[in-house]
Parts: C-alpha cells; sequence; structure tokens
C-alpha cells in the first residue's frame, strides 16, 4: 500500500500518531534533536512539526501529528491526521500508545488497522506502567494486533533503536509494508460491512487512491459526514445502504455509530486482559494520592490558585525585569551609534536607529523575557500532567464564554504579554476555539496596558479607578466572549481528556521545545515588527506626525472628547503600549498629564488605551496564528470596542458632571 521509499528521490517519512499526552513529542525531540521545523497544514491552523535523522545509514523524515483520540471528523486534527495517513504520505506509520493507559488507547490503534495502514505500535511509559504495577505480554499483544509492538521509554531512550530498527526493517521489507488484516466486530456487523462494500464495487464510486472500500463502508455506516460526502452515491444506493443500517440498529438497540463505538472497546478489552500479566504492588503510590488532591473540589482550587498565581508572578516579574535590562541595553546601543553614526543624515540615522535597532529590540525584549518564559512554563505544565488537571478544575467556568478549561492559561498569561497568549491558543482543539479564544486574550490587559492604567488612572485618579477599569475589561472579555460562542460556525467540543500520570518534566524536553517555539515567532514578527518601526520614524522625520495626529482628531477629539495630542499615543501606542505615555509626554512638552487632561479625559483614555490592540506585534502573532483576513477582524474588533465603550464612558462622565 505505501510507496516503495527506494524508487522515491526525497528520504522516507516516519509519521507519529498516537492521543495527546502518550509522548510523541519526546519520542520526536528524540529522534530529531534540533534539526526540527514547524509549520501549518495546508489551509489549515492544525500545526505538524517535522525533523530529520540518519540512522542506519538511512536519511528520515519524522513527523509529529496532532494528538487525536479518534480518526472521526469531528475536529481539525482529526480530518488532518486521517487525510496524510490515507492519502499515504508517510511510508512507515509509528502508533504510540501509552502504556499505563492501553486499552483506551488501542481504540485509535484499532481504527488505524482498519484503514489497512502497516503500523508499528511502540508502547511508551512501560518504566510509568511497572511503577503503578503494569507490565505485559508484548509478543501476546503482537500476535493479537498483527503488526510489530515494541515497548519504549521516550524520557530516557529505551527501546528506540528497536523502532528505528522496526522502522527500517518497514522500508525494505514488502512483506513488512503488506497491510494488515482489518479488525473483526461482531457477526452482524461484518455481514452489514460486506454488503455496503458489495453496494459500492458495484457502483465504482469515485474514491481517492489509498480509500480501501470496506473502511468506505465502514465510514458510511457509522454516518462520517466527510465520507458520505465524499462518496456521493445515488438515492436509489443510499436507501437500500440506509435499510441495512436500519435493520442492524434494530436488532442491537443503538445507533450503527454508537455499536460500531463499542465493538472497538469490546475488541480492545480482550486484547489487553490476554497481554497483561498479573499486577504487582504498585511502586509510585505517592503519585495518586497527589493527583487526587491536585483534582479536588476544594484544595484542587487553592493549588491551582497557587500555580498560576506563581506563574502570573514568574511571567510578570521575570519577563518585565529581563525587558527592562534588554531595553536599557539597546538605549546603550542607540546612543552609542547616534554618536558613532553622527556624520549621516539625521533622518538616515533616525531611520536606523528609531526605526530598525530599536524595533529589534522591542521585538527581543518580548520574545526572550516573555515568551521564552511562557514555553517553559507551559512545557514544565505539559511534561509533568499538571495541566490537564488544571483544565478539568477550570472547565465549568470557562464554559460559559464557549471553551473548555485549557482556555485558562493563555488568558492568564495575557496579563504577562498578548504574544505568548496568543500563541498559547494553540492548546486548544479546533479552530473555532482557537480562535474565539485569540479574539478574548487580546482583550486581558498585559503588563504594558497595566502601566498606562497605573500610570495615567491610578496615579492621578487613585487606585479604585484603576481596578475599575479591569472590572471593565473582564466584563467585556465575558460578554464579547459569549457573543462570538453565538455568532461563530460550528460545535464546541468539551473537555475529553485523560488524566496523565504525574511525572518529572526533562530540562532538556523543556529547552528544546522552548528554542523551537521561541525562535519560530521571532523570526516571523521580527520583520513585522521592525517594518511598522520604521514607518512610524519615517512619518515622524518627514514632519508628518502633526498632520497625522490632526487627521484623527474626529476621532480623538469628536468620538472620544481627548485632545489632540492624545492622537501619538494611539500611533505610538501601536508599536508597544509603554511607548504611549512616553511619546505623549514627548509631544505635549510635558510628564504632569494633568495639565493636558481633565480627570474625565484621563479615565476614557486609559480605558481606550486597554481595550485597543495591545501592540505590532500581537498583530503579528495573530497573523501568523489565524492569517491575514482573521487577525485583521480581530484588531477591527478592539479598535471598533475601544472607541465605542471610550465613547460611551464619555458620554455617561460628561452627565454625571466628573
Amino acid at each position: 500500500m505505501s510507496k516503495n521509499p527506494a524508487s522515491s528521490g526525497s528520504p522516507p517519512k516516519i509519521a507519529l500518531v498516537g492521543n495527546p499526552n502518550v509522548g510523541k513529542s519526546s519520542i520526536f525531540n528524540q529522534l530529531t534533536g534540533l534539526n526540527q521545523t514547524v509549520g501549518n497544514w495546508p489551509g489549515k491552523t492544525v500545526e505538524l512539526a517535522e525533523g530529520t535523522l540518519v540512522f542506519g545509514g538511512v536519511t528520515l523524515k519524522v513527523v509529529d501529528m496532532p494528538g487525536t483520540y479518534s480518526l472521526s471528523s469531528y475536529s481539525e486534527e482529526e480530518v488532518v491526521t486521517r487525510d496524510f495517513l490515507l492519502g499515504r504520505a508517510a511510508d512507515v506509520v509509528i502508533n504510540v500508545v501509552d502504556a499505563t493507559a492501553l486499552e483506551r488507547n488501542l481504540y485509535l490503534t484499532l481504527q488505524l488497522l482498519e484503514m489497512g495502514l502497516p503500523i508499528i505500535v511502540a508502547v511508551n511509559f512501560i518504566d510509568a506502567a511497572y511503577h503503578k504495577g503494569i507490565s505485559f505480554d508484548f509478543k501476546s499483544l503482537q500476535e493479537s494486533l498483527g503488526v510489530a509492538v515494541i515497548p519504549v521509554d521516550a524520557s530516557s531512550g529505551k527501546g528506540l533503536t528497536e523502532l528505528m530498527d522496526a522502522s527500517l526493517r518497514q522500508l525494505r521489507s514488502p512483506e513488512a509494508r503488506r497491510s494488515p488484516a482489518r479488525p473483526k466486530f461482531g457477526k452482524e456487523m461484518e455481514r452489514l460491512i460486506a454488503e455496503v462494500a458489495k453496494e459500492l464495487t458495484l457502483y465504482k464510486p469515485s474514491l481517492p487512491d489509498g480509500y480501501p472500500i470496506e473502511w468506505v463502508s465502514l465510514k458510511i455506516i457509522e454516518g462520517d459526514p466527510e465520507v458520505r460526502k465524499m462518496v456521493q452515491l445515488p438515492v436509489d444506493v443510499q436507501a437500500r445502504i440506509s435499510e441495512m443500517i436500519s435493520a442492524v440498529e434494530a436488532m442491537h438497540g443503538e445507533p450503527a455509530n454508537v455499536i460500531i463505538a463499542s465493538e472497538r472497546y469490546s475488541l480492545s478489552h480482550r486484547i489487553v486482559e490476554a497481554a497483561q500479566k498479573p499486577k504487582v504492588e504498585s511502586m509510585n503510590a505517592a503519585s495518586g494520592w497527589i493527583s487526587d488532591v491536585l483534582t479536588h473540589r476544594v484544595y484542587g482550587y487553592v493549588v491551582l490558585v497557587a500555580i498560576l498565581g506563581g506563574i502570573f508572578y514568574l511571567i510578570f516579574r521575570t519577563g518585565g525585569f529581563l525587558s527592562g535590562v534588554i531595553d536599557s541595553a539597546f538605549a546603550s546601543i542607540i546612543a552609542y551609534l547616534a554618536s558613532a553614526l553622527s556624520f549621516l543624515p539625521s533622518i538616515a540615522v533616525n531611520l536606523l536607529l528609531n526605526g530598525v535597532v530599536f524595533g529589534v529590540g522591542a521585538a527581543t525584549s518580548i520574545a526572550l523575557p516573555y515568551i521564552a518564559t511562557f514555553y517553559i512554563v507551559l512545557s514544565i505544565l505539559e511534561d509533568t500532567g499538571y495541566l490537564p488537571r488544571a483544565a478539568f478544575l477550570l472547565d465549568s467556568l470557562m464554559h460559559k464564554i464557549g471553551l473548555h478549561g485549557k482556555a485558562f492559561i493563555p488568558m492568564l498569561l495575557g496579563f504577562g504579554c498578548s504574544v505568548p497568549a496568543c500563541m498559547g491558543c494553540r492548546i486548544m482543539e479546533t479552530r473555532r476555539e482557537r480562535l474565539l479564544l485569540g479574539a478574548l486574550v487580546v482583550l486581558v490587559p498585559c503588563s504594558a496596558r497595566t502601566i498606562v492604567i497605573l500610570g495615567v488612572a491610578g496615579a492621578y485618579l487613585g487606585i479604585e479607578y484603576a481596578l475599575l477599569i479591569y472590572l471593565i475589561d473582564l466584563l467585556l472579555v465575558m460578554a464579547i466572549g459569549r457573543v462570538l460562542f453565538k455568532v461563530l460556525p460550528g460545535e464546541s467540543v468539551g473537555l475529553i481528556m485523560e488524566m496523565p500520570p504525574l511525572r518529572m518534566f526533562k530540562p532538556a524536553t523543556v529547552i528544546k521545545r522552548t528554542w523551537l517555539k521561541t525562535k519560530d515567532f521571532v523570526f516571523t514578527a521580527l520583520p513585522l515588527i521592525v517594518l511598522g518601526s520604521v514607518a512610524v520614524e519615517a512619518a515622524s522625520s518627514l514632519g508628518a506626525m502633526d498632520a497625522i495626529v490632526n487627521s484623527i482628531s474626529p476621532i480623538t477629539v469628536g468620538v472620544l472628547g481627548l485632545p489632540v495630542a492624545a492622537g501619538v499615543a494611539l500611533i505610538f501606542g501601536l508599536l508597544r503600549k509603554e511607548l504611549a505615555l512616553i511619546m505623549l509626554a514627548t509631544y505635549a512638552g510635558t510628564t504632569n498629564f494633568a495639565l493636558i487632561m481633565s480627570p474625565a479625559q484621563m479615565f476614557v483614555f486609559s480605558l481606550v488605551m486597554v481595550i485597543y490592540l495591545p501592540c505590532i506585534a500581537t498583530l503579528a502573532a495573530l497573523i501568523k496564528e489565524y492569517g491575514w483576513r482573521n487577525a485583521v477582524l480581530i484588531a477591527a474588533m478592539d479598535i471598533t470596542l475601544a472607541l465605542a465603550v471610550g465613547a460611551a464612558a464619555s458620554q455617561v462622565l460628561a452627565v454625571i458632571g466628573v
């Protein structure tokens, strides 16, 4: 079924497939080291990581497919994985399963076998299973599944050499590449599959290469919408098939897809029961006790608040400190270069220093302190197994805005910096949820916008007004979340995840993953940030800033009731919100904002700057994650919302005489 790698000019490709949290990424990192790239599936936001390795003198490509619990068509991850595998884009398919939850993991394995894929099963976490008193007869597993089964432990690298040896055998041997026998169901279901396959064979629908007729029959019986749309059967054929399916459903008293799912779980149970050795005494009872505490309806929230507070403090304080150090370093560099380049025309010096160098400094002071810190924390939470537990605790709260528990992590990190918060939305399962969450995290007041709140409302009006702005922003997040939940097409996905065992994280894995994600942002966002810096500096150097500020006065003065000078803050705030106050003070010639704004204007100004699009780096992150169209729509929503709320606040304050 798979193409012969010897006849292809490109390196053979190995696909890693499995449920979330089964250690696919750890195996991927062990195999590929730093030889990795990350990209999106064409036309999708689903991310694929690809790397290379040389084993046994053969150069191999390794693809880490998105984690998925099944191969139905209910999420982008499932569709992308299924299309990739059915298209025979991989020469070797390695199905990674968790030894501590083997019975549930084999549900996906059976679906891969139904597709006629000559897979290799890598049973990961064998050491963790042993510590829990679980062990298997792998020869029995291999005989039951009809494919090679290799025990591995990705964290230590145990079994990976054997896994690659099995992969090379499959590449080199036509016998090893032969499609395994499809798992068999009960008599009634097998008879139904055969009858539907016969109808399809007689009708001869136009199917893509690599789509087994029995698998297509099975998907039609399950009611898979993608397959049914692809096959396009005549009305009479559809009627006969529907009649046959209805007969089996009446016999079992269940829908066909439920019958098939039950058959798979039953088969999985029998396979594991036959292969599992007598349970020995668990060597890690403490892990289960800790897990119970972390998900407790009282203590779990106490631990959660402590951990999230620690994350917030770490990113806010560490990120802020490192950002300040980097900003100071670039300020010194700019001052030195200004002296060294004094022989050049001033406009050229300004464009180079305040445009290019400043832009690089702005990107660096975001990427290293905030994004790198974010990915370090996120990797640790993932590797230890805590992230699913936090998601479980917060699931009911996040469902109020059409999301689930995992969405709280990017939203919390938005208080530190909007850029890693946008990129953190990747942890959501569907494109709809990622887009909804991406539109909300940019409304969370980041540390830069906190500077504006405290530097204006807090300093001149009092801390109670600063807290009121935070409250208004939180209510907006909840309200916009509810609206988008109703407006965006698609269905919400519930929080369905298995609690992985608690483990100690591996520093090497955390560092590799952090570097891979951080460099991806820098190389993508840096050109956009520098371009924006140069454009703003060019406008200032050419004396066009006054004209630009006056041109937007109908908005700043007419709509928001702010002084004309506030337009400078709106413009430079697009680069970085900290610049808003600095450039406003420079343009107005004073740092005493009470001289240029009334108390009501200061409140409206702070409120608008908090809701307004965070910065150009955030826009770059939105473009990377969601594409130009959706990024522009989110930016337009933020700007419109800021103007509407600002105008409403201005009118209300005028009425009550503030």
